[in-house]
């Protein structure tokens, strides 16, 4: 089962490596950009290699798809031990060379859980983002502000950007339909439907402290980001009544236990849910209407990169933010690109405008948050209760 922190590597990356890879011609720029296998379509970059070609500018685009985030910022640390690089030409051999370890590219998936490790442990440099036609056009909150920050990696407006957002999810309440409707229940609407009595035994949660305890946060109206768990006195007794409610902690294989029907309800990634809803009629998902934790795609540059961005790298960033291209990227990649968020609604397909986890209602994406990095003494709460709650499961 694919999930937002573990991608199966396929045949969709065997294809992208078979399209996109390949040797450079003379005097050809080349654009190398390692990303999150299934997060940018196929199609998508065939229309890019098309695009380049009708504004004369040809160019080799060398893409390679990594199934974790993990393994990407394993790479940028990789990257940044390995100070002088040693390229040769049996490293572009497949299977001789070690070119996808070697190869510094001039672009990385990164997600914005990981943002704040990577600034500070001088993984990626800043970015100039009004090299990028489409910066203005992102919201200040919570985008703009998502990817500034200082050298701590904490958000701060004087800060410098970082990564620029191509696409962005949240965490959903998947449940089965059916046995909803066969029992008589209503579905679920928010966070406090984890806790009715029919439910007990019957849910599956991320086995992820700061999602578990931060959708308990917001049932009782705090932050996901709240620093000093004591400051919320109600959060103990509402950890510890949600406890039987939960028939198993999982972050990569929640969802099968649901579509068996061994579970009724699970809490997820949208990119995990949304695929599994087109396999499944019986499968219906909704974000909690008081607000849920959102994630993000981010392009970051490695720091042992050329200083200067090279004109393929704007030109791509920019081509993905074109509202076209956006909307492709939202409905084949199962994640929304923020540009289409500022557009009218009317003007979006039907299948994007009628998908409230694609388009989430505006009141309802305010009311949501980014997890942004706690300071140490918060994280060491955060584990103490975590800990005590696994302990009695």
């Amino acid at each position: 089962m694919m999930n937002r922190r573990s991608f199966l590597t396929g045949s969709v990356g065997l294809t992208l490596g078979n399209l996109l890879a390949g040797c450079a011609g003379q005097n050809r720029p080349v654009l190398t950009i390692r990303m999150l296998n299934g997060s940018i379509p196929p199609q998508l970059l065939n229309e890019f290699r098309n695009y380049l070609r009708q504004s004369s500018n040809p160019a080799t685009l060398n893409f390679s798809p990594e199934p974790q985030i993990q393994t990407l910022f394993s790479l940028l640390q990789t990257w940044k031990q390995q100070k002088h690089p040693t390229n040769s030409f049996w490293d572009w051999i497949p299977f001789i060379g070690n070119s996808q370890g070697r190869t510094i590219p001039d672009l990385v998936t990164l997600g914005d859980y990981w943002l704040g490790q990577a600034i500070r442990q001088g993984l990626i440099q800043p970015l100039q983002p009004f090299n990028f036609n489409g910066w203005k056009s992102l919201a200040q909150a919570p985008w703009q502000t998502l990817v500034t920050r200082n050298q701590q990696g904490q958000p701060d407006p004087k800060g410098q950007v970082w990564a620029v957002p191509y696409r962005f999810g949240s965490t959903v309440i998947a449940y089965r339909q059916d046995i909803f409707k066969d029992r008589g229940l209503q579905p679920p609407e928010d966070w406090k439907d984890l806790w009715r009595p029919e439910l007990r035994r019957q849910i599956s949660l991320l086995d992820q402290p700061r999602e578990v305890i931060g959708l308990v946060l917001k049932s009782l109206g705090a932050s996901y980001n709240t620093a000093d768990l004591k400051s919320v006195p109600e959060l103990q007794a509402k950890l510890q009544a949600l406890q039987p409610q939960v028939k198993l902690y999982s972050s990569d294989a929640y969802l099968q236990p649901l579509l068996l029907g061994d579970t009724w309800l699970a809490v997820g990634w949208s990119a995990d849910v949304l695929p599994l809803m087109q396999r499944s009629q019986a499968i219906a998902a909704v974000i909690p209407k008081s607000g849920t934790a959102l994630w993000a795609d981010l392009w970051v540059r490695p720091s042992e990169s050329t200083t200067a961005i090279p004109p393929l790298v704007s030109e791509w960033i920019n081509f993905c933010w074109q509202p076209e291209i956006a909307t492709q990227l939202s409905l084949l990649s199962k994640a929304t690109s923020p540009i289409i968020l500022e557009k009218n609604p009317i003007s979006l397909p039907l299948e994007l405008r009628s998908n409230p986890l694609l388009l989430p209602n505006r009141k309802t994406l305010e009311a949501s948050e980014f997890l942004y990095p706690l300071p140490d003494q918060a994280i060491t709460e955060h584990q103490r209760v975590w800990k005590r709650l696994r302990q009695a499961s």
